[in-house]
């Protein structure tokens, strides 16, 4: 007989050190904004070491450039960079940055034409690195800095006909990419340029039978999807649109009873990314004992509206 699957919160057990880690370099600091965000959100941020987690992400930054590396001795990249102005938020670190040069490196990875963003000087253009530089300036209080129509353009241009958006112009339409469009042009004051009625439904129809949501049409269902689509219904007000208790019940679902955290999906191997995401989802979909996450940033509330003074 099959092993029964989780239906609450397993929030006390926590993985080892595995072989894993030595072969992500290239995503470490962003695997360390979603290991801080996790633990943030079931409020245990302080089960990390605050100063050694500060200068480490200070070591990733290189000052020739003012971006910062997903791990020393790495390029720098917008999204490492938007991992670690994350990181030193949360950590109320941010004063330790030379905003200036960060500034200046993120807006020359700005297309003079397009108004997209590449991911660092070797030029692959996407939405998400659009998101990431919004993301990043609005965090460090820059947004003035920026050419805002310029790249309210481009998103409006990644638009298509369902609603939805893609990571170019002319690509099909995905959750993740959504919720980089829809968020960008929150943060921009610019949820105008979305087809609110037409994506909402587009979002929803992403829910299948089993509780999970896909990101696309005729794909499987995937727990980090309870973060995309459900977090960009929560910015356009409507997530209550999907059935939450299911939802829910398909994020507790997809946990590792034994070694923690959470999986693309039940019975799958679980890792940082799904969980950071799955906690998120379930922190929209107002989980007991979770702390309440922003929609547009994915970090928790009180980060976001202390640094914003929403």
């Amino acid at each position: 007989m099959a092993e029964a699957l989780p239906t609450t919160l397993l929030a006390d057990l926590h993985k080892r050190d595995e072989l894993s880690y030595h072969y992500t370099e290239h995503l470490r600091i962003n695997g360390i904004y979603w290991g801080l965000t996790a633990l943030a959100l079931l409020g245990r941020q302080d089960a990390l070491p605050r100063d050694d987690m500060v200068a480490w992400v200070l070591s990733c930054w290189h000052p020739d450039v003012g971006g910062f590396a997903p791990h020393p001795g790495h390029d720098p990249h917008i999204h490492s960079t938007l991992s670690a102005v994350q990181i030193l938020a949360m950590h109320d670190s941010l004063h330790l940055v030379d905003t200036d040069k960060v500034v200046s490196y993120i807006l020359s990875l700005q297309h003079p034409t397009r108004g997209s963003f590449a991911g660092d000087r070797w030029g692959e253009q996407a939405s998400r690195f659009t998101y990431c530089a919004v993301s990043c300036l609005s965090l460090l209080g820059r947004l003035d800095a920026l050419d805002r129509d310029r790249t309210v353009r481009f998103i409006e241009r990644c638009r298509n006909f369902d609603g939805g958006f893609g990571m170019v112009e002319g690509a099909e339409s995905h959750a993740a990419y959504v919720w980089t469009c829809v968020g960008a042009l929150a943060i921009l004051d610019r949820l105008d340029v979305v087809d609110a009625d037409t994506l909402c439904w587009w979002l929803c129809e992403r829910q299948l039978p089993n509780g999970g949501l896909n990101g696309r049409p005729e794909k499987l269902e995937d727990v980090c999807y309870s973060w995309w689509a459900i977090a960009s219904l929560a910015i356009l007000g409507r997530s209550h649109w999907v059935d939450g208790a299911k939802l829910s019940h398909f994020i507790l679902s997809a946990q590792d009873p034994d070694k923690g955290g959470i999986a693309d999906r039940p019975e799958d191997v679980a890792d940082v990314w799904h969980t950071v995401f799955g906690l998120a989802g379930l922190s929209l979909l107002d989980y007991p004992g979770l702390q309440p996450v922003d929609p547009v940033y994915c970090m928790p509330r009180a980060v976001t509206d202390k640094l914003l003074k929403k």
